[in-house]
Order: structure tokens, then sequence, then C-alpha cells
């Protein structure tokens, strides 16, 4: 189908402030309780979700915009808080960085992030999602759309029709919806595997994060309720094979190993995952009626916990501007909309996947000078006390242009 340019304001009469979000994953549900909150009709437009046994750490920011919507009272029972924050250099190397450690309280917060099984987020927000009556939850998949003056038209796989005037991509790396705009990717492809697990383990982790840096890449130890965390090792892809191949026994065993047994004895408690690592971010966010959230608009490596707080801020903002419209009696799918959701997203997504780049590749780089200076940083951080606090604040979300949701105001 052919895209042609938008209708100006007014607002057509026929033009309601109607959205579609292809996609209910994690950003996309968040999405769909946004524009409904808004003041949208939404569909939410999915498959079937198969089985998530990954985990998510949610940062502050993230946590308010769930409150706001009414999900995290159903999820707050199942999440666990991340209240110190410790980096210890595993390294082998020459010149080997200071033991840092960050402590939520110093930045006046119950915690940086509370970490959760995804099954857990994902049912807290189809629960959500269904007792939502500006909601309606469509099985399908969008197979084609078309952009038009009055508005915008999508036809799903099996052959429905469904008509809008704005359509939200939050379905997936592989969007449909971002092919068909021919909206094109940014891709950098790392050396390195992810290898995330849940681990039972003897000793409490006290609501510590641990994340060791090693020479392929960060192993990070994350607090789950009970004496349980998840665990993110990153190597290379040869040695991401052999640990896929452990049985369990020596799984635990070599977690423990790498770990330096800070946690004890440790036990697989699921089924293990792999996950090459690239950068990628959508050269556009917006087209026309169409804008792009969570990994459709980007994917980056499982540094930082910076994914699906990224995807939440996306649904944040948008939930921001169509509110707006709507007050204004304007086209929710107008310029204003998608050209605003260009411009306020734009500098987080980027400056969050240079910083994770960078972090990444100071690990993997064997120049003495770099790790010399990844050590005078991380010292720096351990001594004084402003530049402290500000990496803290930075490090839980954005300082500037916070969505009214992640701040803790009505829409």
């Amino acid at each position: 189908m052919e895209a042609v340019s938008q209708a100006a304001s007014p607002v057509p009469s026929h033009v309601r402030p109607r959205a579609i979000v292809a996609g209910a994953g994690p950003a996309g549900a968040v999405a769909a309780l946004g524009l409904a909150a808004a003041g949208a009709q939404v569909a939410l437009l999915a498959p079937d979700r198969p089985a998530d046994t990954r985990t998510t750490a949610l940062m502050d920011g993230s946590v308010r915009v769930l409150e706001a919507l009414g999900v995290w009272e159903r999820l707050r029972p199942r999440a666990a808080p991340l209240r110190v924050m410790r980096i210890i250099d595993g390294t082998r190397r020459l010149v080997r960085a200071p033991e840092v450690a960050f402590r939520a309280s110093e930045a006046s917060l119950e915690a940086f992030a509370w970490n959760v099984e995804n099954a857990d987020l994902n049912a807290a927000l189809d629960a959500t999602v269904a007792a939502t009556p500006g909601i309606s939850r469509i099985t399908g998949t969008l197979a084609d759309f078309e952009v038009a003056p009055e508005g915008l038209h999508v036809e799903t796989e099996d052959g429905a029709r469904l008509e809008a005037a704005l359509l939200v991509a939050a379905d997936g790396r592989q969007s449909r919806a971002r092919q068909i705009a021919g909206i094109e990717m940014r891709s950098r492809a790392y050396p390195q595997v992810a290898v995330t697990a849940t681990l039972a383990h003897e000793r409490p982790h006290g609501n510590i994060s641990t994340e060791f840096h090693t020479e392929t890449g960060p192993f990070t130890l994350v607090p789950l309720p009970g004496e349980r965390s998840s665990v993110v090792c990153v190597v290379s892809p040869e040695e991401a094979e052999r640990l896929q191949g452990l049985d369990d026994g020596a799984f635990g065993r070599e977690m423990e190993r790498r770990s330096a047994s800070i946690l004890g004895r440790m036990r697989l408690e699921s089924p293990r995952g792999a996950f090459p690592l690239s950068a990628r971010t959508a050269r556009r966010l917006s087209a026309p009626r169409l804008v792009l959230a969570g990994e459709a608009a980007h994917v980056i490596p499982p540094i930082g916990a910076q994914g699906l707080n990224l995807g939440i801020r996306d649904a944040a903002t948008l939930a921001d501007l169509v509110a707006d419209a709507v007050r204004a009696g304007a086209d929710i799918g107008g310029a204003q909309v998608s050209e605003g959701y260009e411009r306020r997203r734009r500098g987080d997504i980027d400056g969050r996947t240079l910083a994770v780049d960078l972090v990444n590749r100071s690990l993997l780089s064997d120049l003495v000078p770099v790790q010399g200076l990844r050590g005078l940083g991380l010292w720096l951080l351990g001594k004084v006390p402003g530049l402290r606090l500000a990496a803290m604040r930075q490090g839980v979300g954005p300082t500037r242009d916070i969505p009214r949701l992640a701040a803790g105001k009505p829409l």
C-alpha cells in the first residue's frame, strides 16, 4: 500500500482519537495503557505471546509509570529491590579498576530498580489491559497498513481490517510495520553472546546487584525475591556454546566460580537463554501516522538494564503527546504528535545507546590507555560525591524532558 501525506488540522469529523498498537510485549502493553489513560480508544493487536523466562530490572522512572497505570500494585509483591549496585573488576589485566558500590539511599531513592521475572511482568500487564475499558485486545498480526488523509487502515494476516488515527509499532526488532514504512536501521554487531538464567543460591543477596567486569563483557548477578538471582553472563560465542552444553549441575558450579562464590552454591532454576549482542537504532522514529516504540525502534545490549526502560519511556512520552492532542481536539495521528515524538525520544535513545557501546567496548579493549581511563573513571565515581550522585541519577533515567507519568505527574 502506498502512503500519502497527513491531513492538516482541524481533525476531520470522521477521525476519532483511536490508536492501534501492534505488539503486546511489555513496551506495547505499556503503550496501550498509556494511550488509554491519555483519552484514546486503543486496539492492541498481537498474536499469543510465547513464554518468556528472562528478567527485567525496572528503573525508578519505569516503576512510576507502572504505578500511574495501575500495574505496579499487581507486580510489586513479585519484585526485588536493587538497593546497592556494585562493580568489581574481574579482569586479569595490567590496569584494574577499584571496586565501587552505589547506594540508592545516596540519591534519596528506595531502590535504583526492581528486578522482576518477565512472566510476572507480562501477567500484570495483561491483567491491567483486560481491566481497562478503553482497550480492545485483538489476537492477530499486522500484515499491511495504508495511510490516507482521513486516517489509517490496517490489515491483519487473517484479512481483518482496522481503522485508526495512529499506529504504534511495538512489534519487536523484526517489526513488520517498520519495514512497510521503509524505515532503515543503523546496526552494530558485537563479538559477544549474553547467556541468561535464573539461579537459586545458599547465601542472601542483600538486595545487592553485582557486576563483574571481565575481558569478554560484564557478568551480572541481579537479585530476585528470595534467595534467587538472575544472571547475565556476556562471553564469546564459543564460550556461550560451551556454557549451553553443560549439564544443570555443572552450569550452576560455573556460575558460582565466575561470581567468586559471593552467594555460595548455586542451582539452576530456569531454562538458559543465549542472545547474540547487537545495537540497532531506527534512522527515524516516526512516519505519517506511525511511531516506533520498544525494540521496533531500538535494541541495545543488556548492559546497565537500559533496554525495556527505554521502551517504557517511549510509551510514556507518547502518552504525553496524545493527551495534549486529545485536550486540544487535535489529530492524535498528526504531525504534532509524530514529530514531537521524534524530537523528544531521539536524544535519550541515542545517548543511552552510545553510553552502553562505550562501556562495552572499553571492556573488550586490550589497550592499556583505555583500561587506565576506565579505571580512573570508576575511581573518580567512588571518590567525588557530586560526580557520583550525577552518575547515579543519569543511570536511573534522564534528568531532563521526563515524561509526566515517569515523574509521577498526571497526564
